[in-house]
């Protein structure tokens, strides 16, 4: 999978849905950065995250990713964080959970890291037939999750969940397609299961942000 995300870097860096919106502004305020604050971005793909903490003044930020092409500081998956127990002030994942093999391995190792926040963002569950589309659309696609999925991976690995906000993400599905290389058969497909969400030539999907603090019990 490295190889393929690596070859895809520069679209994600580029891609509108991944560098800007009210979602990304809300994923970094929740971080809570400023003086002080070391962060750990995982799964950074084009680093738009690390960048917006860093820009926000924290002390050090840390990025991840399995794809050296995503240019990161650490080249690692997120089910096992070379990094010990408490390294970080906060651990961020944004519009990349659903592509980790084993998310619950990927979630304890966050919260491993973290001696206080979490902040994540994803794709919501929405049904089988979307979901189908993803896999279509994209292979290293594995599985979206619901909000009260991620109220128990996260409250499993010791975490309380202390917000969470819900988002329409709307995307041009033409790019959305583009992006990844859809074949023009499968992209014709995927439209056709996600006809009911697409509007005007613009996809929408639900995405949820979480944020969690470490357990003080």
């Amino acid at each position: 999978m490295s190889d393929v995300w690596s070859e895809r870097a520069q679209a994600f860096r580029d891609s509108p849905t991944h560098r800007e919106g009210p979602d990304l502004d809300l994923v970094v305020e929740w971080c809570e950065p400023g003086p002080g604050v070391k962060a750990l971005d995982v799964a950074t793909g084009g680093g738009h995250v690390a960048r917006r903490l860093k820009e926000a003044g924290c002390e050090a930020v840390v990025t991840v990713d399995p794809a050296p092409g995503m240019r990161p500081d650490v080249v690692s998956r997120a089910e096992h964080l070379p990094f010990a127990d408490g390294s970080f002030d906060v651990v961020v994942s944004r519009i990349a959970p659903h592509h980790f093999d084993d998310i619950r391995a990927a979630v304890a190792e966050m919260c491993r890291v973290s001696n206080s926040l979490l902040v994540v963002e994803d794709n919501l569950f929405v049904d089988e037939a979307v979901e189908q589309a993803e896999r279509l659309r994209d292979p290293t696609h594995v599985r979206c999750y619901s909000e009260d999925e991620w109220k128990e991976l996260v409250t499993d690995a010791g975490f309380e969940v202390e917000q969470v906000q819900v988002f329409e993400r709307r995307r041009d599905v033409d790019e959305w397609v583009a992006r990844v290389e859809t074949p023009p058969d499968d992209a014709e497909r995927v439209r056709e299961l996600l006809a009911d969400r697409i509007e005007d030539g613009e996809l929408s999907l639900p995405a949820v942000v979480l944020k969690a603090r470490r357990s003080q019990a």
